[in-house]
């Protein structure tokens, strides 16, 4: 039985103290590695777990995010004999990079849990695309992690010094790498060293599994070549993965985002277009709305073109997606509370038979 180091894992003070009381409780610690169809694999110091969701926690949850996602630190009942555990509560987050999940509803999707550093890999070939780049970082601020952006296949760009000023323009303070994933991704292992929890993100195909076995020191992550006729890479990343690296610390792999719609992120609108909003900063009036009004600074600095018009065009899509969003949100609460009262005024009517 291998023992592992919680420490190496990212435990922190933060989660001990969260999880203290389940302590005294005779419950056990295990961080979420792996989901697959709401069974977990689960790391805990004696070995690794295969868990499940206890019947309360399941009746108890009211959306996706109640269900625990990689990188999450879990309250456990282990039954180390069969290798098996039973999952009763999820500690606090220090962070998660969320989106909104694919369809109709207004539902959370939690791509990661608990990470210092979030890896935007974009490739420097047909991938290239600094509008995206854009909506990765407005998620990443939002999330709680430090974003670090990575340019994969820069031995392969003939225009790697005006892209580099492009993305180091729209991801103000923002480290950015340019590397070849197979030569130089060990450029990135000092984000993950010290029990610290990096993820990788970015479009199938950019290099993310490769940037993993160069990490690990291994194959461990199936990859394949880039086709022929296009120059991109093929994904074969299909589910979100905590692995521990040899430097003491922990890197998720996600698979490649076909959608990347956003989830609640003002605060990383802000942060990510912080120039934007300290042009708008100085119009005449606080409610200007950047059309018709006398005096609007961000319609003089796209006149004097001191303000990219593509830039300020994509902070306006986000600023609508983000609205929209929070509309469906708000119909979602009204009909959840209304199910409620509405359960709430049947079993009464039951009890009073």
């Amino acid at each position: 039985m291998n023992t592992l180091n919680l420490a190496d894992l990212g435990m922190s003070p933060f989660f001990e103290e969260a999880f203290a009381p389940y302590r005294e409780e005779g419950f056990e610690i295990g961080r979420v590695a792996l989901e697959h169809k709401r069974m977990y694999r689960i790391l805990t110091e004696q070995q690794e777990l295969l868990g499940e969701i206890a019947g309360r926690m399941r009746f108890e949850a009211s959306g996706r995010e109640d269900y625990p996602a990689v990188g999450d630190w879990v309250v456990i009942r282990p039954r180390h004999e069969e290798g098996k555990a039973t999952i009763h509560t999820i500690l606090p987050r220090q962070s998660k990079f969320s989106r909104k999940a694919a369809g109709l509803t207004a539902d959370e999707q939690i791509v990661a849990a608990n990470i210092d550093t979030l890896f935007i890999v974009m490739a420097l070939n047909h991938d290239y695309n600094i509008r995206r780049l854009e909506r990765y970082l407005v998620m990443a601020w939002e999330s709680g992690a430090n974003p670090v952006v990575v340019l994969n296949k820069a031995d392969l760009c003939t225009e790697l010094d005006a892209k580099l000023q492009e993305v180091e323009s729209a991801a103000f303070g923002v480290p950015v790498h340019a590397i070849s994933a197979l030569t130089s991704a060990e450029l990135l292992r000092s984000y993950c060293t010290g029990g610290r929890t990096a993820a990788l993100v970015g479009s199938s195909g950019v290099g993310k599994s490769t940037i993993t076995n160069q990490l690990l020191g291994s194959d461990y992550l199936k990859t394949q070549a880039a086709r022929e006729d296009d120059d991109r890479g093929r994904h074969t990343t299909t589910h979100r993965e905590l692995i521990i690296l040899s430097s003491g610390g922990c890197l998720i792999d996600t698979p490649g985002m076909r959608e990347l719609q956003l989830w609640s992120a003002d605060d990383g609108l802000s942060g990510t277009f912080e120039d934007i909003e300290e042009v708008a900063s100085n119009c005449r009036f606080s409610d200007c709305r950047h059309e018709t009004e006398p005096g609007c600074a961000i319609r003089q600095a796209l006149s004097s073109q001191t303000l990219d018009s593509h830039r300020y065009e994509s902070y306006q899509k986000l600023q609508k997606e983000l609205a929209f969003l929070a509309r469906k949100e708000d119909k979602r609460a009204q009909a959840e509370e209304k199910a409620k009262w509405k359960q709430i005024t049947k079993s009464m009517k039951n009890f009073k038979k």
